[in-house]
């Protein structure tokens, strides 16, 4: 398989997770820059992420125009991921979702901060994006370029924006660090909710406990890929799943047990 390949390959996988891991529903998206030309991102066409299929998967400029003329039509808010890509040469994969247990903290002052050992990889700030403050009354979607450049102008240098009364942006080194982050903020939010539920001061991680994990989940580290392998396994997708190092699938089927002649002893 070649490398442009399983990149497609790995966006489809990307796709099932977050529909499975019930990060995106009918609406959301995941995107990939393409490795031979960083002015290009892939992002599938309008279609719900459960259905996405290699066929489905489309090329941009980073102004959010197809390369291809004439196909099919793509998500509205493609501009996202282009705003993100063009201000930070460093993101490789983005995804944009509506998860609703991030939605409180883009609507009130308290903060998002990782209070969960797995919620680390969101960073120690996570800035909220409100398109009101420049845009006025919008339906608030991200439209067009300049609303995509002003969302990617408050991410900053940051991992993950919310944007008020609507969803959240993340922004990550490889397609299986950006899935990794979209499946834990949700989860880091429901516990910092049920934190603040019961009272008393709330312990957020360090800067020192978010460096050390951090430390230890490089893009494709064998931590990093245990957890794609299994999501991708539980989406129903495992047979698409690559090593990173070998690009050789995975098998499904389990390792045969060891049979014992009746009655023997160990």
């Amino acid at each position: 398989m070649s490398k442009l390949k399983t990149l497609i390959n790995d966006l489809v996988i990307a796709n099932r997770i977050l529909a499975n891991e019930d990060v995106v529903d009918a609406y959301g998206h995941v995107s990939v820059r393409h490795p031979d030309d960083p002015s290009r991102f892939f992002l599938a066409r309008s279609l719900a992420p459960e259905f996405i299929t290699p066929a489905d998967i489309m090329e941009f400029t980073l102004d959010g125009v197809p390369v291809k003329k004439g196909g099919p039509s793509p998500y509205l808010e493609r501009f996202i991921h282009g705003g993100i890509f063009e201000a930070r040469p460093d993101v490789v994969a983005v995804v944009h979702a509506h998860a609703e247990d991030t939605l409180p903290f883009g609507l009130v002052e308290t903060p998002m901060r990782p209070v969960i050992h797995s919620g680390s990889f969101i960073g120690a700030k996570v800035p909220v994006w409100d398109i009101a403050d420049k845009f006025g009354d919008t339906n608030l979607l991200v439209a067009n370029v300049e609303q995509g450049q002003d969302l990617a102008k408050t991410l900053g240098p940051n991992n993950v924006a919310l944007m008020r009364g609507h969803g959240f942006a993340c922004a990550a080194r490889s397609l299986i660090e950006v899935v990794r982050m979209s499946v834990y903020l949700p989860r880091n939010a429901r516990a910092l909710s049920g934190a603040k539920q019961l009272g008393g001061a709330v312990k957020y991680l360090s800067q020192g406990e978010i460096d050390a994990r951090n430390r230890g989940y490089s893009p494709y580290s064998v931590e990093t890929w245990r957890a794609w392998h299994y999501w991708a396994t539980k989406a129903g997708v495992g047979n698409m799943v690559t090593r990173p190092d070998t690009k050789v699938a995975v098998s499904k089927k389990p390792a045969k047990k060891s049979k014992t002649a009746k009655g023997k002893k160990k």
